[in-house]
This record gives C-alpha cells, structure tokens and sequence, in this order.
C-alpha cells in the first residue's frame, strides 16, 4: 500500500505523501519538447504511450509519491461526440452542445472511446514503483457542464444566462454525467489507477440555492459508488468557502482537497474524518523563496496533527521553475 493510500484510507498521520496537481506537463522542459510535435491536445492525451511517458515525467525528475494519470477532464464529452477545442490564452471551447445527440449517446461507445486513457493507465502502473500511488481523475458534473454549455465568458465569470435548459433536461444531463464519470471512474480504477480525485473547478460560481443539487447532491453519488467498489476518492470543490464543512459531512470522501482562500488552521479543526489535501497558492512558486517556506510551514504546522496530503491549492502554473519545486519538495519531507 502506497503512502497516499495509507493516508486516505487509514488516516496515517506519520506518513509523509506528497504531488502536485498539474505535476505532469507545461512547466517541464521534457513535456514541451513532445507538445510542440503534437498540437492537439485532446489527440495527446488519447496517445496511450505519450500519456504514460509524459505521466511519468514528473517521478523521473522529482521522485514524488504519487502519479497522476496525463488526461484532461473534457475527455468525457469528447467520448461523447461534442468537438472540443483549446484557444490560447482562453481555455477550451467546445462546440455547441446538442441535447438530442447527448441523450442518444451510448455508454460502451464512450467507454470505447476512452480506452486509450485506460491502456495509459496500464502501461503506467507496470512501469511505476509498487510503492507509488497512480491517480486517475474526472471532471464534476457541474464543471463538465460548465464548458459543455460554454457557460465561461472569461477565465473567472460564468454566465449563467446562457444556462437555458429545462429543469427536466437539466436533472437528465447531471445523471447522465454522473454515470458516464462512475463508469471512468470505474474503469481507470480496474487499469491500475489506485487513487481517483474529482475536480469542481468551478464549484465556487455555482449560486447558494443551487449549491446542494449542482455540487454536494452529484459528488455524494459518486463518492457513494466508489464506496460500494472500495475505490479511495479525493474530491476537490474549489472555491466554495466554508461550506467545504457542509460539503465534507454529506458527501463523506476520503480524501477532501482544499484551495488557497481556505484557512488551513480552520480547515484542521472543522474537517473531520477526512484526509486533507493542499491548500497552498501556486503563485508561492513563483516569489521569493523565504516566503515560499514560510507558507510551507504554515500549512505544514497547521496540520501536523491530522491526515494530510502535501499539494497545492490548484495546479502548477506553467512558469513555475522545476529547480524550485524541488527544493520545496525537499523541504516538506525533510521538516520536522
């Protein structure tokens, strides 16, 4: 059993564990030299031996104890049929979402269709130390809705206007969506996965009264299922604020990743019977390295006495100094 799974599922206080999401990709010069000869991204990340190389990239280079599958969260709707596209400087646009086309899709034609993502994850797990843990992920509903609807006007504003859907088809896109990640979920689970994280990116721009049926509701099912087949699940609703409290007593995860506006001291007293997960702002990477360590330390001090993951408070960002997350790489797993 790898640290991460021991401090998921036993709530090991002693182990040290520590990734990074978005470990595995921009900010490496190894991973740019394979970008550059392969503009779609979407095509990258369903060529199996990229995708395991490119995952392993990060271990090779920082010996960190966990892997994370190299995928994106838009593979599910691109499995679906809906044409996904990346703009630079903007994010990935997606072309005009068709509910009679979605509500005909068949779930073994997605599956097919993300088995590249699966024979990644294999040739991964057989090239990985027994002692590392592979994470495979997936995107929310609501956040897969997000970019499925193309509801993002910028990179901070979603413009619930252009939300014009029944209630009726609303409530079918969210069980679908449920189900076609259940099924990923399950999936990456049986290549080799060990660890699966949902990121919500896009949790904390969801409205108070929606925020039970858009967020808590839809990660209780999953966090549900992967109870039922003992799949340890970290989830990740970013942005909500304090009702992480409220989100951790309903939906129960394993495993609860927390962004950088959250206190770690009010975290460590008010999320119980969960492991914790990273918090730090990304943009520490980016300063000084005194103030690097000082907010290492205090995010490593406020949770000294609970099950904690090392990570950051979202993904690397791509002018992040690989020399520089080493050092604080060594930093955490020497501190004491």
């Amino acid at each position: 059993m790898s640290n991460l799974t021991k401090i998921l599922l036993d709530k090991n206080k002693s182990c040290i564990s520590i990734w990074f999401m978005r470990q595995a990709g921009r900010y490496l010069p190894e991973f740019k030299k394979i970008r550059e000869k392969n503009i779609n991204f979407i095509n990258l990340c369903l060529n199996s031996k990229l995708s395991s190389e490119i995952t392993l990239q990060p271990i090779k280079r920082f010996d960190l104890d966990s892997a994370i599958i190299f995928s994106d969260i838009l593979i599910i709707p691109h499995a679906i049929g809906q044409k996904v596209e990346f703009k630079k400087n903007f994010g990935p646009i997606l072309e005009k979402f068709d509910l009679e086309k979605f509500q005909k899709s068949d779930y073994n034609d997605c599956i097919e269709n993300l088995q590249p993502i699966y024979e990644a994850i294999s040739l991964t797990r057989e090239k990985l130390h027994k002692n590392k843990s592979l994470i495979g992920f997936a995107g929310a509903p609501w956040t897969l809705l997000v970019y499925m609807l193309n509801l993002k006007d910028n990179k901070d504003v979603i413009e619930f206007t252009k939300l014009n859907i029944s209630k009726e088809n609303l409530q079918f896109v969210f069980k679908k969506l449920i189900k076609l990640i259940c099924l990923h979920i399950e999936n990456q689970f049986k290549a080799g996965a060990d660890v699966i994280q949902i990121f919500d990116s896009w949790a904390g721009k969801i409205p108070s009264d929606k925020l039970n049926s858009f967020c808590f509701e839809p990660h209780k099912e999953i966090s549900d299922f992967c109870k039922l087949k003992k799949i340890p699940l970290i989830c990740f609703p970013k942005g909500i604020g304090k009702k992480y409290f409220e989100f951790n007593e309903l939906v129960k995860p394993n495993g609860l990743s927390i962004d950088y506006d959250i206190d770690p001291t009010w975290a460590a007293k008010n999320l119980k019977n969960v492991t914790i997960q990273g918090g730090m702002d990304p943009k520490y990477l980016l300063g000084s390295e005194q103030k690097l360590i000082s907010e290492t330390k205090k995010y490593l001090d406020a949770f000294k006495d609970v099950p904690y993951i090392f990570n950051l408070g979202h993904g690397l960002k791509p002018e992040t100094d690989p020399e520089k997350l080493k050092k604080l790489i060594n930093f955490v797993r020497d501190y004491k």
